[in-house]
Protein backbone atom coordinates (compact mmCIF):
# COMPACT_ATOMS: atom_id res chain seq x y z
CA UNK A 1 0.00 0.00 0.00
CA UNK A 2 1.04 3.60 -0.42
CA UNK A 3 0.28 6.61 1.77
CA UNK A 4 1.44 10.12 0.85
CA UNK A 5 1.38 13.53 2.45
CA UNK A 6 3.27 16.74 3.04
CA UNK A 7 5.19 17.88 6.08
CA UNK A 8 6.37 21.07 7.72
CA UNK A 9 9.38 21.44 9.99
CA UNK A 10 8.10 23.04 13.22
CA UNK A 11 11.44 23.23 15.03
CA UNK A 12 15.08 22.61 14.08
CA UNK A 13 17.35 22.88 17.11
CA UNK A 14 21.12 22.24 16.90
CA UNK A 15 22.51 20.39 19.94
CA UNK A 16 25.86 20.49 21.70
CA UNK A 17 26.53 16.88 20.69
CA UNK A 18 29.77 16.58 18.71
CA UNK A 19 31.81 13.55 17.65
CA UNK A 20 34.47 12.39 20.12
CA UNK A 21 37.36 12.30 19.61
CA UNK A 22 37.19 15.39 17.40
CA UNK A 23 38.32 14.91 13.80
CA UNK A 24 38.60 17.97 11.56
CA UNK A 25 37.23 17.48 8.04
CA UNK A 26 36.21 19.88 5.28
CA UNK A 27 32.58 19.68 6.45
CA UNK A 28 31.63 19.95 10.12
CA UNK A 29 29.38 17.26 11.62
CA UNK A 30 26.45 18.32 13.77
CA UNK A 31 23.44 16.83 15.52
CA UNK A 32 20.06 18.53 15.74
CA UNK A 33 16.58 17.67 16.94
CA UNK A 34 13.50 18.39 14.86
CA UNK A 35 9.73 18.38 15.25
CA UNK A 36 7.59 17.95 12.12
CA UNK A 37 3.87 17.95 11.39
CA UNK A 38 2.32 15.87 8.59
CA UNK A 39 -0.92 16.22 6.63
CA UNK A 40 -2.61 14.01 4.06
CA UNK A 41 -2.71 10.21 4.13
CA UNK A 42 0.28 10.60 6.47
CA UNK A 43 -1.17 12.68 9.32
CA UNK A 44 0.49 13.39 12.65
CA UNK A 45 3.78 14.54 14.11
CA UNK A 46 7.32 13.28 14.49
CA UNK A 47 10.35 13.77 16.68
CA UNK A 48 13.62 13.51 14.75
CA UNK A 49 17.31 13.05 15.52
CA UNK A 50 19.14 14.64 12.59
CA UNK A 51 22.89 14.22 11.94
CA UNK A 52 24.60 16.02 9.07
CA UNK A 53 27.92 16.99 7.55
CA UNK A 54 26.93 20.11 5.65
CA UNK A 55 28.32 23.32 4.16
CA UNK A 56 25.67 26.06 4.43
CA UNK A 57 27.51 28.22 1.87
CA UNK A 58 27.58 25.69 -0.98
CA UNK A 59 24.66 23.51 0.10
CA UNK A 60 26.82 20.37 -0.15
CA UNK A 61 26.55 17.57 2.36
CA UNK A 62 24.86 14.45 3.64
CA UNK A 63 22.28 13.87 6.38
CA UNK A 64 21.06 10.84 8.32
CA UNK A 65 17.76 11.08 10.23
CA UNK A 66 15.85 8.80 12.62
CA UNK A 67 12.20 9.76 13.13
CA UNK A 68 9.63 8.64 15.66
CA UNK A 69 6.14 9.16 14.15
CA UNK A 70 2.83 9.42 16.02
CA UNK A 71 -0.37 9.64 14.01
CA UNK A 72 -2.17 7.89 11.17
CA UNK A 73 -0.87 6.19 8.06
CA UNK A 74 -3.63 5.57 5.48
CA UNK A 75 -6.19 5.86 8.30
CA UNK A 76 -4.41 3.44 10.65
CA UNK A 77 -3.40 4.98 14.00
CA UNK A 78 -0.21 4.21 15.88
CA UNK A 79 3.46 5.00 16.19
CA UNK A 80 6.57 3.79 14.38
CA UNK A 81 10.15 4.72 13.52
CA UNK A 82 11.64 5.40 10.11
CA UNK A 83 15.12 6.32 8.94
CA UNK A 84 16.24 8.26 5.88
CA UNK A 85 19.33 9.85 4.40
CA UNK A 86 20.47 11.64 1.26
CA UNK A 87 23.37 13.62 -0.16
CA UNK A 88 23.59 16.79 -2.21
CA UNK A 89 26.27 18.73 -4.04
CA UNK A 90 24.12 21.83 -3.57
CA UNK A 91 22.12 21.52 -6.79
CA UNK A 92 20.83 17.94 -6.63
CA UNK A 93 19.68 15.15 -4.32
CA UNK A 94 21.22 11.70 -4.62
CA UNK A 95 21.88 8.48 -2.72
CA UNK A 96 18.44 8.48 -1.08
CA UNK A 97 17.78 5.84 1.56
CA UNK A 98 14.42 5.40 3.34
CA UNK A 99 13.19 2.51 5.51
CA UNK A 100 10.52 1.83 8.12
CA UNK A 101 12.29 0.36 11.15
CA UNK A 102 11.23 -3.30 11.54
CA UNK A 103 9.19 -4.17 14.66
CA UNK A 104 8.72 -0.47 15.59
CA UNK A 105 4.98 -0.17 14.86
CA UNK A 106 2.34 0.02 17.61
CA UNK A 107 -1.47 -0.19 17.78
CA UNK A 108 -3.00 -0.34 14.25
CA UNK A 109 0.54 -0.08 12.81
CA UNK A 110 1.97 -3.14 14.61
CA UNK A 111 3.85 -5.27 12.07
CA UNK A 112 4.44 -2.31 9.76
CA UNK A 113 7.29 -2.67 7.25
CA UNK A 114 8.36 -0.97 4.06
CA UNK A 115 10.15 1.91 2.42
CA UNK A 116 9.31 5.38 1.17
CA UNK A 117 10.77 8.66 0.07
CA UNK A 118 10.93 12.42 0.40
CA UNK A 119 10.92 15.08 -2.30
CA UNK A 120 11.00 18.85 -2.09
CA UNK A 121 9.30 20.79 -4.88
CA UNK A 122 10.58 24.09 -6.26
CA UNK A 123 8.11 26.01 -4.10
CA UNK A 124 9.68 24.42 -0.98
CA UNK A 125 6.85 21.98 -0.21
CA UNK A 126 8.14 18.79 1.44
CA UNK A 127 6.40 15.61 0.21
CA UNK A 128 6.67 12.18 1.86
CA UNK A 129 5.35 8.76 0.92
CA UNK A 130 5.42 5.32 2.46
CA UNK A 131 5.18 2.07 0.47
CA UNK A 132 4.20 -0.31 3.26
CA UNK A 133 2.85 -3.68 4.29
CA UNK A 134 1.02 -4.66 7.47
Amino acid sequence: MRAAGTFTVVTFDPTDVTPTPPVTTALPVGVSTMEKTYTGEVDGRSSTLFTAAFDHTTGAGTYVAMESFDGTLAGRRGTFNFAHSASTTGTNREGDFFVIVPASGTADLAGLSGTGGITITEDGTHHIWFDFDL
